[in-house]
């Protein structure tokens, strides 16, 4: 996955570079199974392989829309493919990387080394790192933690007739009810007639794939007024948001990297650009101290805001909206994406709140910090 790889990557490109690396997958990376995008406003390590990548954003709901300028920032999309062939290419001309496609079952920990168990042979490394994810490995304890899901069903549409602006992705369209949980439309436009368009909810639970097409046929006919399209691709996926611990050792000689430790922003679903950030840390951990567990510690504010966030989303979900909104209509981008990035200054982040309504945060302050329950 992502943080094995974008790991690697980070390592052949170091002063670890020779060093023997191994990588275990239980399937071969060799389709388009995913799009990861992200925010950023510096250079990237894989900006070569940016499949489209936008200078402003859209947001729109029913009585105010706007098309935002990003200023330094840019909203970038790779494609899973492009980000596998690329990862593949680079460490395959290294004769110091091995890859084996099989299944891992047993990570034996010790404190000289570490030993993996896969396709019924046994390796042994200096380090593992285990991105690894089971949800149903997590012993929930729903009374303290909070435990929603972002899900999706995306299709990669074409038209006959112009319909988007290819220069404007919309992040959220709240065009459709809140009732049944918080739910907004996120739209990729490759050209006028082309686009990636997502029915996005976060919530505990999971749709039938027959509650997602009906959703999307519904705005693509209803709100976009669209009869007929041609569906090339369809993406569907799962991402945990919660604020359950997920550690980063697995043992003296294991490290946990990507969802399996914690790299998904609790509050949103964001994964990619902070798995790049972890690698990069690890990696100079490793260079400097010989160990990959030099690395900063998460930020306690922001865990406390993660929290307050999923409170309201999980107990008040009709106010997503409303929150959202506010978010984008009374702040400038760099001050969102320094939040969401975890970046912010206090000052900063005390300006960001103060343009949220502040009913739903104080309803989720008194059942999280007074009474502590969720």
């Amino acid at each position: 996955g992502a943080a094995g790889l974008s790991l690697a990557y980070q390592l052949v490109h170091s002063k670890l570079r020779d060093q023997p690396i191994l990588i275990i997958d239980r399937v071969e990376k060799n389709r388009n199974d995913r799009t990861w995008c992200f925010w950023s406003n510096r250079s990237e390590i894989f900006s070569s392989i940016f499949y489209r990548s936008w200078e402003k954003i859209g947001f729109i709901q029913e009585r105010w829309q706007k098309v935002i300028p990003l200023g330094d920032y840019r909203y970038n999309m790779i494609r899973g493919i492009d980000f596998y062939q690329e990862v593949r290419q680079v460490l395959n001309a290294r004769l110091n990387v091995e890859w084996i496609t099989a299944p891992v079952t047993q990570v034996i920990d010790t404190s000289e080394f570490a030993l993996v168990v896969a396709g019924g042979s046994t390796y042994q490394a200096e380090w593992v790192f285990d991105s690894r994810f089971d949800p149903r490995a997590i012993e929930k304890r729903p009374q303290k933690y909070h435990y929603l899901l972002q899900h999706f069903l995306g299709w990669e549409i074409e038209t006959s007739q112009p319909v988007w602006d290819p220069a404007v992705p919309v992040l959220f369209d709240f065009r459709v009810s809140q009732e049944t949980g918080f739910q907004f439309f996120y739209t990729l436009p490759f050209s006028e007639r082309q686009a990636l368009v997502e029915y996005t909810f976060f919530t505990p639970t999971v749709l039938s794939d027959e509650e997602y097409t009906a959703g999307l046929q519904t705005y693509l006919k209803e709100i976009m007024g669209l009869d007929a399209y041609e569906i090339h691709a369809v993406e569907k996926g799962v991402i945990p948001m919660t604020d359950h611990p997920l550690p980063r050792r697995g043992g003296e000689r294991i490290m946990n990297i990507g969802t399996r430790g914690g790299r998904v922003k609790p509050s949103s679903g964001y994964a990619f650009a902070r798995i790049l950030r972890d690698s990069r840390e690890i990696v100079r951990s490793l260079e400097k101290y010989g160990t990959p567990f030099r690395i900063p510690s998460p930020s306690r504010r922001y865990a406390w805001y993660d929290r307050l966030l999923l409170q309201i989303l999980y107990r008040q979900p009709q106010a997503g909206k409303d929150i959202f909104t506010a978010l984008f209509k009374n702040n400038p981008p760099h001050r969102i994406f320094r939040f969401l990035d975890e970046e912010g200054s206090l000052f900063e982040n005390l300006q960001l709140i103060a343009s949220l309504p502040p009913v739903p945060f104080l309803k989720a302050l008194w059942r999280v910090n007074i009474r502590r329950i969720i």
